[in-house]
């Protein structure tokens, strides 16, 4: 089974994006082609960059980029919950992924951004594309992005607008056949 983690890329403690992930990994564990982990960037609270040495040596002198790296290469895809912040997705976002480097190739990526305003985040998603592709990423082809998230969180958590979850469920079948491509494995 595919070892899927769904990580929450927002380190703000008061987060929207929380109970979207958490609603993503629920998604996930119905859908039954994967083996979920929650990761959330908060708890894992990376520094700012602080390895001696590029990313691509594999040479950490951290317990922290160990505990990272480990953590990643546990995984065969992920799907990225991802904020967007002026226009883009967060530092302590890509922080965390230019921590590392060989534990990102090849693995399957689905994102699923947010914001307050009317694009979902999709803004910030479209530029992480290139990112994640020089990295060796494998994209999953379809996305999801949500706009309004304010209103959609509340006391009981997410509360997905119609659609949602269909829309969820396309992008777990992008990731599922990209996991099982020769190139991903």
């Amino acid at each position: 089974m595919t070892r899927l983690h769904v990580v929450s890329a927002a380190t703000r403690p008061t987060s929207s994006g929380r109970p979207l992930a958490r609603w993503v990994v629920d998604e996930a564990r119905a859908h039954g082609a994967f083996e979920v982990t929650p990761v959330d960037l908060a708890e894992i609270a990376l520094p700012f960059l602080d390895e001696p040495e590029y990313a691509s040596t594999g040479n950490y002198a951290h317990a922290h980029t160990r505990e990272w790296s480990a953590l990643v290469d546990s995984a065969d895809a992920f799907v990225f919950v991802l904020p967007m912040y002026n226009g883009s997705f967060t530092a302590p976002f890509k922080n965390a992924i230019d921590f590392l480097y060989r534990e990102w190739q090849g693995k399957p990526v689905g994102l699923v951004s947010y914001s307050a305003g009317a694009t979902g985040g999709a803004p910030a998603a479209e530029m992480l594309l290139p990112v994640l592709t020089r990295l060796g990423m494998l994209p999953a082809g379809r996305s999801v992005a949500v706009p309004g998230i304010n209103a959609l969180v509340g006391a009981e958590g997410f509360a997905p607008t119609e659609g949602l979850a269909g829309e969820l469920a396309g992008v777990f079948e992008d990731i599922a056949a990209l996991a099982k491509e020769p190139a991903a494995a």
